[in-house]
């Protein structure tokens, strides 16, 4: 039985941790940890997986995850967009995880929870498939280990794919747009109609998602603010990467993110960008556990007004290009007047551009793999419909005599 979010045991106990008897009981039994665990390719990583990942570590106190090899995907799933290395480096940098464990198998098992010393699993609810369609958490449901988070509306990796794939400026703001319509029934569909799982669907922002992603926590005296500003599109590996390094700049850091309005981005990133909006992109970039605060729609000029309001200790920016402000002139002349301002070289040149190319290089291979994917969840399904129909007239039946 499960109380208050953790195991309650068979012995009450009183405030102090005594049994009724006087004896007090160690800190352990007053307390004891439940341990979860969550699995999953986790490619593409965006904010509905850290979503599943803030709602799994909210059922218990210590979250293990499990991420798939490179090998594993392409045998059930078809090719991953990223290396393995990559999105053990993304799983590890949401703020929600305790522990990540390499090359977890596709099936999850008793045996696996109990190697980790896990009370239960936690998946979204969504159905995950093996290669020849069995539900890969058969097993730890039928002994009742499984718990259930719900799914992230209106983002998938389909779905970001099929932004990429389109290329159009209207994609943030006009879900409705017909070519995209088209595209993403190309892209996310089967031969036997919409799933629900990968189906596409918008997403809506809520001031609730914010405050779930947010820490609430402010600067404290001593802490080195440090503001970086950018569009973060597509939240990546070479993101992470760089967050980590401002991190590692100050003894106590608290870094401010300053994120961009989708016309900003568009103006000097141009083609389609941004592929997220800006609300996307603030849940993406709260996430991380290097970041502490998002200004959402960021000056794009960090000029006397923003430093003064943060009171900012540093500015850093990556190794990536600076586009001029709209005058044509450096939006960081302030910081480096005043000598705040520092370049960071993450060692990770990887950009949102790289990752559209890849997706565009694999579109065929991407295309196949999410109609053989919805083509799957469709069976289960319908399989699932008929087991249904099958047991209501089994039940009028009964009735009936």
């Amino acid at each position: 039985m499960i109380k208050n979010g953790h195991h309650a045991t068979s012995d009450q106990q009183d405030d102090a941790g005594r049994k009724p008897g006087g004896s007090v009981c160690s800190p352990e039994k007053r307390k004891r940890v439940v341990r979860l665990w969550c699995d999953g390719c986790y490619d593409m990583v965006h904010y509905g997986h850290s979503n599943q990942l803030r709602q799994a570590k909210a059922m218990g106190d210590y979250l293990i995850v499990g991420v798939h090899t490179d090998a594993e995907i392409s045998k059930h799933k078809g090719p991953p967009v990223f290396t393995q290395e990559e999105r053990y480096k993304m799983v590890r940098a949401i703020k929600w995880v305790d522990e990540m464990v390499e090359g977890a198998p596709y099936v999850t098992t008793l045996e696996t929870l109990d190697k980790y010393n896990c009370d239960f699993c936690v998946h979204g609810d969504d159905i995950t498939l093996t290669v020849d369609g069995k539900d890969t958490y058969e097993e730890v449901k039928r002994e009742g280990r499984y718990r259930e988070c719900k799914r992230t509306q209106g983002v998938s990796t389909t779905d970001l794919v099929g932004r990429m794939l389109l290329m159009t400026k209207a994609h943030h703001s006009n879900m409705d747009n017909p070519d995209y319509q088209q595209h993403t029934d190309n892209f996310g569909k089967g031969p036997k109609g919409h799933s629900p799982w990968t189906g596409v669907s918008q997403f809506l922002q809520t001031s609730q998602k914010i405050i779930q992603f947010a820490s609430g926590k402010e600067p404290q005296p001593g802490d080195t603010i440090i503001y970086v500003a950018g569009a973060f599109d597509l939240f990546h590996i070479g993101h992470v990467d760089f967050l980590e390094m401002v991190y590692k700049q100050a003894e106590r850091p608290y870094v401010i993110v300053g994120l961009h309005f989708d016309q900003e981005v568009n103006r000097y990133k141009g083609k389609n960008y941004p592929i997220m909006n800006i609300h996307e992109r603030t849940l993406s970039v709260l996430a991380c556990r290097y970041v502490s605060e998002v200004v959402i729609g960021a000056p794009y000029a960090v000029g006397k007004d923003l430093l003064d309001h943060f009171k900012v200790d540093l500015v850093c920016h990556g190794k990536t290009e600076v586009f001029p402000d709209k005058d044509m002139s450096d939006p960081y002349a302030e910081p480096k007047k005043r000598g705040l301002f520092r370049t960071i070289d993450s060692g990770n040149n990887l950009t949102t551009d790289d990752i559209v190319q890849r997706i565009i290089e694999n579109r065929l291979q991407f295309e196949a793999r999410n109609q053989k994917k919805e083509a799957k969840e469709m069976a289960v399904i319908e399989a699932m419909k008929r087991k249904e129909q099958q047991e209501l007239s089994e039940g009028a039946d009964q009735e009936a005599h």
